[in-house]
């Protein structure tokens, strides 16, 4: 045993992230077969099975789940040590892996990730898109982006992108003649929602709120989705009022394909934050992104601050 390639078992690793030969090959720029025989000679070199594999999903065994367990700890140490190089070096250089929302995702990271990218040429970023809040460290992640809400307190986090933003409703004009304009959130009752439900399964309610008053609305779902684009296509279609990002709607609204539903109710909240756990020793590719949106001044980005901050949360 003393003689397991180091390739192999970070290969492994890998695969048990991602739960994907295809997509751990494309990490590692490797075929998808390059990493399956990989995993044949390491699990006939342990003589145990460490994957289930169907053609529609990879799963771990248990005694994949035991190697991973142990395995991920040792795996970032050396990462680290390795890391420490780039001290040595003009340019940092490695692998940066984030963990995104939706959002931020389509919406906000194309510029910044390109910008920093053509900055830091030696940086492979990986981006998984994942609405839910994650632990970055066990999921693999050096770093992730969540909403303020959504962080714990011993996270560091440094804003992202634009440093507000907002919630505001749409409907095509097609549903407004037939259903009518809505003039206060409690006629929503009467209407028909497209809805977003997240990967936890979780759809939220709608919560307005306007000198002082707070009204919170379980609107009627005509769609549930998991998806923006197929909920914007309802909603063009005129199967529903939707309330979401504005950035999604910005284009609709711009050319009437939709019109504004209840503008005086918009939901306004702060920006995305980066955050990371608070560790000693930061790895290079990380410690390039967060200098670089601390002084980026070609975006949104222009709004942020010089200096990290610890979230709070009640």
């Amino acid at each position: 045993m003393s003689n397991l390639p180091l390739a192999d078992l970070d290969a492994f690793a890998t695969i048990a992230r991602l739960r994907s030969f295809r997509a751990a090959g494309k990490v590692r720029g490797v075929s998808a077969s390059s990493m399956s025989e990989a995993m044949r000679r390491l699990e006939t070199q342990l003589g145990v099975r460490l994957f289930n594999r169907t053609t529609r999903s990879v799963t771990l065994t248990d005694a994949g789940e035991r190697l991973l367990e142990r395995l991920t700890p040792g795996l970032a140490e050396i990462e680290t040590a390795l890391d420490a190089i780039n001290s040595f070096r003009d340019r940092p250089a490695g692998r940066l892996r984030l963990n995104v929302p939706g959002i931020v995702a389509r919406n906000i990271l194309p510029d910044i990730a390109t910008r920093f990218l053509q900055a830091y040429p030696e940086i492979t970023m990986e981006i998984s898109v994942n609405d839910a809040f994650v632990d970055v460290l066990a999921e693999g992640h050096d770093a992730g982006v969540r909403y303020e809400e959504a962080l714990h307190q011993d996270m560091i986090a440094i804003p992202l992108g634009p440093r507000h933003q907002s919630y505001v409703g749409a409907a095509a004009p097609a549903y407004i003649e037939r259903r009518g304009m809505p003039s206060h959130p409690r006629e929503l009752v009467h209407h028909e929602a497209v809805l977003h439900r997240f990967a936890s399964g979780r759809t939220i309610s709608w919560t307005f709120e306007r000198d002082g008053e707070t009204i919170t609305v379980h609107p009627q779902p005509r769609m549930i989705a998991e998806s923006i684009d197929l909920e914007l296509a309802a909603v063009r279609a005129g199967l529903g009022i939707i309330f979401t990002f504005e950035e999604f709607l910005r284009d609709d609204l711009a050319s009437g394909a939709l019109l504004p539903v209840l503008p005086d109710w918009e939901q306004a909240f702060s920006g995305p934050f980066l955050y990371y756990p608070s560790r000693r020793y930061m790895p290079a590719p990380l410690k390039a992104f967060v200098d670089f949106l601390r002084h980026d001044r070609t975006s949104e980005n222009r709004f942020i601050c010089n200096r990290s901050v610890n979230v709070k949360l009640p």
